[in-house]
């Protein structure tokens, strides 16, 4: 009878403590961004926080956060669209943001990533347009994007999606690297080069109000080309991600007029291997109401991610959403 109970008493102590280790296991999801002077940083950052739950937090009805239970989230700062799209691919990250134009050129294995393809990459949702500036210092212009032929331009990091298709779009007006002097560095490093004299224009694609631009305009100041109507529809024949936008004035305080543009949605992917189960609860969790508090507090742009526009052109770009967010859209009564 005590060796019986002894071995009761120990079966069920194990239980415990196996439920106690259960309970207690963390879940790590990295998302990779952008630099820390673009959108895609603040706003992962807030998704990251959004969908969080860690061991030991309180539960969503019990006034906690309502993200996935015992899930750590973390938003990393890397050089945007092509390096998420290669890490969510070798599975060095669980997901990350990218521009649909970089999303569907590396899934089909065309343009820049012509044999290389990367088919593992799922769409858990569309997030919000991403506008192309083109600064300048302040009181400079173009009469066209011909006119950066000769001078020193940056171009936005090596690889990413806004390099992508700033090539593609000025290409087509003559203007490649054997006549500019580009500079392939991140938003906040193009914006301090422009703001000392050494950039006479960069390109940088990400949701407005940008930070660093922000810091620019109220510092040293700035001007935002203009595209011509002729130039944002061969942009769009380039690269067919990107669509007719307008940077409204006052988005920037010291740039009072209207910008005619170009835009490209930014994307939340992960990867194929990453289980349904998992991927539907990160999906219900960034639907929230938690995550929409987050959202349209944390950042301008939070305030356009929205349940309704979270399909809007995914079938467009031809790269299949995961299955765990096709069954979240499929019981909130969207597909």
């Amino acid at each position: 009878m005590k060796l019986t109970k002894t071995l009761l008493i120990a079966a069920l102590g194990s239980t415990l403590m196996t439920g106690v280790s259960s309970a207690q296991e963390m879940t790590f999801f990295r998302i990779g961004t952008g630099g820390a002077g673009g959108t895609y940083f603040p706003i992962g950052g807030i998704i990251a926080n959004a969908i969080s739950n860690p061991p030991g937090s309180r539960a969503c009805d019990k006034g906690g956060n309502c993200g996935v239970p015992g899930l750590v989230a973390m938003a990393q700062s890397t050089n945007a669209s092509a390096h998420n799209v290669n890490a969510i691919q070798e599975k060095n990250m669980e997901a990350g943001l990218s521009g649909a134009a970089t999303l569907h050129f590396a899934y089909h294995g065309i343009g820049k990533f012509e044999g290389n393809a990367k088919p593992d990459l799922r769409i858990i949702a569309n997030l919000y347009p991403e506008d192309l500036h083109l600064v300048l210092p302040k009181g400079a212009s173009l009469g066209g994007l011909g006119d950066l032929e000769g001078k020193r331009v940056g171009i936005a990091q090596a690889g990413s999606g806004t390099q992508i298709a700033v090539e593609l779009i000025i290409g087509d007006h003559g203007i490649n690297r054997d006549n500019i002097d580009e500079a392939e560095l991140n938003n906040s490093q193009s914006a301090e080069r422009l703001a000392d004299g050494q950039l006479d224009a960069y390109f940088y694609a990400a949701g407005t109000p940008v930070a660093a631009m922000i810091q620019l305009d109220n510092t040293k100041g700035m001007e935002l080309y203009s595209f011509t109507d002729e130039e944002v529809k061969q942009g769009n024949a380039s690269v067919p991600y990107y669509i007719q936008s307008t940077i409204p004035a006052g988005t920037y305080p010291g740039v009072t007029y209207d910008v005619n543009t170009l835009a490209v949605s930014g994307i939340l992917v992960t990867n194929a291997n990453q289980s349904e189960e998992l991927i539907y609860e990160v999906t219900k969790a960034l639907w929230s109401d938690t995550a929409r508090k987050l959202l349209d507090n944390g950042h301008a742009k939070g305030k356009v991610i929205t349940l309704e526009t979270a399909l809007d052109g995914v079938e467009g770009i031809n790269v299949p959403l995961h299955p765990g967010a096709v069954r979240f859209y499929k019981e909130a009564g969207m597909m």
